[in-house]
């Protein structure tokens, strides 16, 4: 049913076509392709804390997510948090019930497993990595539309696993835009899991530094405009409240482009932990120790009893022109159908 949706309301007529897709697997990565270009790039090698999508390629051949430290910063680019690494899903306190941690999260506050830093001290890693185990075979659905399935393990610093998890990544390329969409299942297949009150989390892209809205000396960017679902726009009004959709846009050189995250309307209620300097996470485990204003006196957390899962939907939307020329609203209104 899924697909059948994704096929027909990314249908395109016949004169507006965008090129043929295709993936392409890859020892350490799998490749998205438009035509015979690589349009993005999954990080799946044994080296990495997480699998990661860079870069992310809007229509008109512009990057929209940050390269750093992927690759070396521009000249006067940002080089802070090194863990936002393009897009990529995960949480920051992840509680394996009844399993003792012999290494613990270097935030006192977490009760289990950092998942979101990259956190190290002198014994090595004090963060959790999830690990790709097995990467299935590329599925056709139409023309514009691809997508793969991936089998990951979450595993403690201390390399006990904890959790395991099938993520499918879905491609849809349009004229306007291209849609990377995340169905995760996360599956309780050793213990319950308890995924503990913090903002950092959980669905995150880290945009380029020209769309981003806060400019400093000597740093480049801060002229783009960060806008929800709801018309509100800056960090004061979107940090830590609730929106279906969130959006940066700018110009990169000459060139207008923007990107979106979507939080599918089956997922739990998600909040946003977006920062002006270019975060956007959509995070629907943070209560009130988060921070979240939306959250204050709340502690209901979430949870998966041991054998149960918990499926979520999240989606990267890049495209060019402004939010209304790359259609954003009608594609998340294709998007949670």
């Amino acid at each position: 049913m899924r697909t059948l949706l994704f096929v027909t309301l990314f249908a395109l007529a016949p004169a507006a076509r965008a090129a043929d897709v295709a993936i392409t697997v890859e020892k350490d990565a799998i490749e998205f392709k438009s035509g015979t270009a690589v349009v993005a790039k999954y990080a799946t090698g044994p080296k990495v804390a997480k699998p990661y999508l860079y870069p992310v390629v809007a229509p008109n051949g512009v990057a929209v997510t940050r390269g750093f430290p992927i690759e070396d910063a521009p000249p006067m680019g940002t080089k802070d948090h090194v863990h936002h690494k393009s897009v990529w899903f995960c949480h920051g306190d992840v509680i394996p019930e009844g399993i003792e941690l012999k290494i613990k999260s270097a935030n006192k506050a977490d009760k289990g497993v950092d998942f979101w830093s990259e956190a190290k001290d002198a014994n090595g890693p004090r963060h959790g990595k999830i690990k790709v185990v097995k990467v299935g075979k590329p599925r056709e659905h139409a023309k514009n539309h691809v997508s793969i399935e991936t089998e990951n393990e979450w595993i403690s610093p201390d390399g006990v696993k904890i959790m395991d998890e099938v993520r499918t990544i879905h491609f849809v390329d349009t004229p306007e835009g291209r849609l990377f969409a995340f169905d995760i299942t996360l599956k309780a297949t050793v213990c319950p899991i308890t995924f503990g009150d913090t903002k950092e989390g959980s669905f995150g892209i880290r945009v380029r530094d020209e769309l981003t809205m806060l400019k400093k000396k000597d740093q480049l960017g801060g002229d783009g405009l960060m806008t929800n679902a709801d018309g509100k726009t800056g960090e004061k009004d979107i940090w830590g409240m609730p929106s279906d959709w969130l959006h940066y846009a700018g110009k990169i050189g000459d060139k207008e482009v923007g990107v979106a995250v979507f939080s599918h309307p089956s997922n739990p209620k998600v909040n946003w932990h977006a920062r002006g300097y270019g975060l956007v996470a959509a995070n629907p485990f943070g209560r009130d120790h988060s921070g979240f204003p939306s959250q204050k006196g709340k502690t209901d957390l979430l949870k998966i009893a041991k054998g149960a899962d918990m499926k979520l939907r999240f989606a990267v939307y890049a495209h060019t022109g402004d939010i209304k020329g790359g259609k954003v609203a009608e594609a998340f209104a294709a998007f949670k159908k």
